[in-house]
């Protein structure tokens, strides 16, 4: 496909058209299943990119995050809104840093400068930022599998275990440290409809609301997960699981290229994508269930992971002095008219 003659069609016009866009654009590529090596015939294209910010977002009252066109899948972020999802290793963000130089649609000399200098973003944060989104595939794969195959107590029970993983990962990732005497536990359903249900008891004292917010969201996405993948075509539903599967075991090999080599690849290399299109196409799936097989696999991807994580040389945290001086450059450049 000739993704630079797509991004010129009608249905991309908005490119071009934007006022936050056109040449205010430093970098658009394809991600997705194109930029990871994954497509078949049929497969949807995903585009990611970034954009400069106006001068008056950055000294006026204006303000700008990000531009996302759902028909065609594209979402451009704003350059500051961008640096500091970079800073977490975000893996929905830090892959527009590592496309095959043959899928950028756009790329103008700022966009070349940030990716001759990504490596100022990458330190041991990949660490829980990649191991967090592969925990929340690993949960939609057993959430999913679970719902069809267990009694409601058992599926309950699930959930629980689901939503304990997720708080304890939660916990980690925050600076309060525990949710003092919270206790989740399973007991007779007060709900109609149900046989039992989980139960929470707990005492907080001077809890921030907005993390209390977090703490709640984080168990409603557990639920939100489990009921994600509807029930009415069971083949749709396999194809969803495989798809799962493959990009759980995707994020722990991305994630171990810059834990363990400081590379951020976002097409994997052939032997890995044989591994990959083999899970998506079903070859580890068995009545509705991945088999043991390919949890095997998992296992051996977490191992790689973990050991990656032990003995990474990626300092503890971005390089701070040269991302502050980077995004001045730049934004200074911005305020000062020299790009318009």
């Amino acid at each position: 496909m000739d993704f630079n003659k797509l991004i010129n069609t009608t249905e991309y016009s908005f490119i071009h058209t934007d006022p936050r866009l056109g040449e205010r654009i430093i970098l658009l590529g394809v991600t997705g299943s194109y930029g990871y090596g994954t497509n078949r015939e049929g497969s949807d294209v995903d585009m990611r990119g970034i954009t400069l910010d106006l001068s008056s977002d950055l000294i006026g009252f204006t303000e700008f995050e990000q531009f996302e066109d759902r028909i065609t899948d594209t979402v451009i972020y704003s350059f500051n809104k961008i640096v500091r999802l970079l800073l977490s290793c975000n893996p929905n963000t830090i892959e527009i840093l590592g496309i095959a130089d043959d899928k950028y649609v756009i790329k103008n000399e700022i966009g070349q400068e940030l990716l001759d200098n990504k490596d100022m973003f990458l330190s041991k944060r990949a660490a829980a930022s990649f191991g967090h989104y592969a925990d929340a595939q690993l949960r939609r794969l057993q959430n999913a599998i679970a719902r069809d195959s267990m009694t409601q107590p058992d599926r309950e029970e699930h959930i629980m275990r689901s939503v304990i993983h997720a708080l304890d990962d939660y916990n980690r990732r925050q600076v309060l440290g525990g949710l003092g005497e919270t206790r989740l536990y399973i007991d007779d359903a007060v709900t109609e409809g149900l046989e039992k249900e989980i139960f929470v008891d707990g005492e907080m004292k001077h809890l921030p609301l907005r993390a209390y917010n977090d703490m709640m969201n984080t168990m409603n996405n557990v639920i939100r997960d489990y009921d994600k993948i509807g029930k009415r075509n069971k083949k749709k539903d396999e194809n969803h699981l495989n798809k799962h599967a493959m990009h759980l075991v995707r994020l722990f090999m991305m994630g171990t290229d810059i834990l363990q080599n400081g590379l951020i690849r976002t097409r994997r290399p052939d032997d890995e994508l044989e591994l990959l299109r083999s899970i998506r196409d079903g070859a580890f799936m068995k009545e509705g269930k991945l088999d043991d097989e390919f949890y095997s696999i998992v296992s051996e991807y977490e191992r790689k992971y973990a050991e990656a994580e032990k003995h990474s040389k990626l300092p503890d945290n971005p390089d701070m002095v040269h991302v502050e001086r980077f995004v001045e450059k730049i934004n200074r450049r911005i305020v000062l008219g020299e790009i318009s």
